[in-house]
């Protein structure tokens, strides 16, 4: 009963539910704190997909900017003084590490350490 159950909720759900699903299970298994649960001033090593990357200049200095969501939450990682990076792209796996500001309501990580999840295992 228990295995029918899962399937059917499976076939229920929407994809963006599914992927959610999927990324804090991923949180679980890295050992990394899931962006929900930051708060202001802490380190914290995250993971996730980035959802958009753009470049958004911040006080006349050129920043790369994406959205990276782990199905609890969203936060931003800003990259200041570079207009690109090689392998930073929508849909795209990482791992970040840096202290979490807050910048209009929403949860900001400058300059983060990073590590790209390899593409096969996506």
């Amino acid at each position: 009963m228990g295995r029918f159950r899962r399937m059917l909720d499976r076939l229920s759900s929407s994809q963006e539910d599914l992927e959610s699903e999927e990324l804090r299970e991923d949180s679980e298994t890295t050992g990394c704190t899931r962006i929900g649960d930051c708060r202001d001033r802490q380190v914290v090593t995250v993971t996730g997909t980035l959802r958009t990357v753009t470049l958004r200049p911040r006080a006349g200095v050129p920043a790369l900017e994406a959205e990276l969501f782990d199905g609890s939450a969203a936060l931003d990682v800003v990259w200041l003084g570079r207009r690109s990076i090689v392998g930073i792209e929508p849909g795209r796996k990482l791992i970040a590490s840096g202290r979490i500001s807050m910048s209009r309501g929403r949860r900001v990580l400058f300059n983060p350490k990073y590590e790209l999840r390899p593409l096969g295992r996506e």
